[in-house]
């Protein structure tokens, strides 16, 4: 099997898990994006995957991405596939913001005012708005990133002052469990904080939900994501 075949497969088991997850929830399918998360994978199976018809790919690293992007877009360029739509879902730091604005299509993982501000200032050359989310830390883990629920409405506040950001929704990491359904309540507060926001100076794009990896996306997809994103179940272990 090629390898093609072998992440097409793959890609289509988790499109009908979302699609059952959906259903349960009486939603529609196409209303959740599948992102792979392609860290440490090589560019040949990244290229792979978008060929099989994955759309959206996350990447965590800004070194890794930096030498794999331009070898998957080159790959598919000569194959005549079109380039996937590239999120940065790591974490950030301002040094890095110049290079994120210049490879990705959107950025998962905004967490603090100063971070805002710098990717705003690069992303002033970009013939159109870089689409952000906001990352909420829901677990208070130590390293994970993240602005606390009770901080989010000032960090939403000041995106106002950058004309070249647009945040589309919020993103959440929750604690890692060997039980999905462990995780629901972190989803369900995520969507609460979303809803809750969207009535404020803002807000009003606030559509997306990030949340939900390969272990639980479709408790995640039950309680109302937007965007899955899946790592293992796409491209298998690293």
């Amino acid at each position: 099997m090629s390898a093609v075949e072998d992440i097409g497969a793959a890609l289509a088991r988790v499109r009908e898990r979302v699609a059952r997850a959906a259903d349960r929830a009486g939603r529609r399918p196409e209303e959740i994006a599948v992102v792979g998360v392609a860290k440490r994978m090589p560019a040949e199976r990244v290229a792979a995957a978008a060929r099989a018809g994955l759309a959206d790919v996350g990447e965590n690293y800004v070194q890794e991405a930096r030498t794999k992007l331009p070898r998957v877009r080159a790959m598919l360029e000569e194959s005549g596939h079109k380039a996937p739509r590239w999120h940065f879902i790591g974490q950030l730091q301002r040094n890095k913001a110049a290079a994120v604005v210049r490879d990705f299509d959107a950025v998962q993982t905004l967490d603090r005012e100063r971070l805002g501000a710098e990717l705003n200032r690069r992303a002033e050359q970009r013939p159109g708005p870089l689409a952000v989310l906001l990352q909420v830390d829901l677990s208070g883990e130590a390293g994970k990133g993240g602005v606390r629920p009770d901080a989010l409405p000032e960090l939403l506040a000041a995106s106002r002052a950058w004309p070249h950001l647009r945040v589309v929704g919020l993103m959440a990491i929750p604690a890692p469990t060997d039980a999905p359904e462990a995780s629901r309540p972190a989803f369900s507060q995520l969507r609460e904080l979303r809803d809750a926001l969207r009535g404020q100076p803002g807000g009003e794009s606030l559509l997306e939900l990030s949340m939900g990896m390969s272990a639980d996306f479709e408790v995640a997809i039950e309680e109302g994501a937007t965007i899955v994103r899946i790592g293992t179940a796409i491209f298998g272990a690293r």
